[in-house]
């Protein structure tokens, strides 16, 4: 499923104009990216939780050359399923 359908599913769901589907859809994007952003957990029962977590620096192997190379640390998104999120 892309961003279009999932904005047509969510007009169908709730009975909201695309529009207004596409609106919410992208707020609630730039609200948990915002959070991420500020280092926050953000939660929601039965769906998941999003959080940040922080990668270590490590030494990794370029394919093409056999060269060693030096990954620097980085904050990732990690995003971990709730009970009620399962596909069947």
């Amino acid at each position: 499923m892309n961003k279009a359908e999932l904005i047509s599913a969510m007009a169908a769901e709730s009975g909201l104009s695309k529009v207004d589907s596409k609106k919410a859809l992208d707020a609630f994007v730039a609200s948990v990216s915002k959070a991420m952003k500020a280092g926050d957990k953000v939660s929601l029962v039965g769906f998941g939780t999003f959080s940040v977590a922080e990668r270590a620096a490590r030494t990794g192997i370029n394919p093409s050359t056999k060269q060693t190379i030096k990954i620097p640390a980085k904050k990732v998104v990690k995003f971990k399923a709730g009970t009620e999120l399962t596909a069947e």
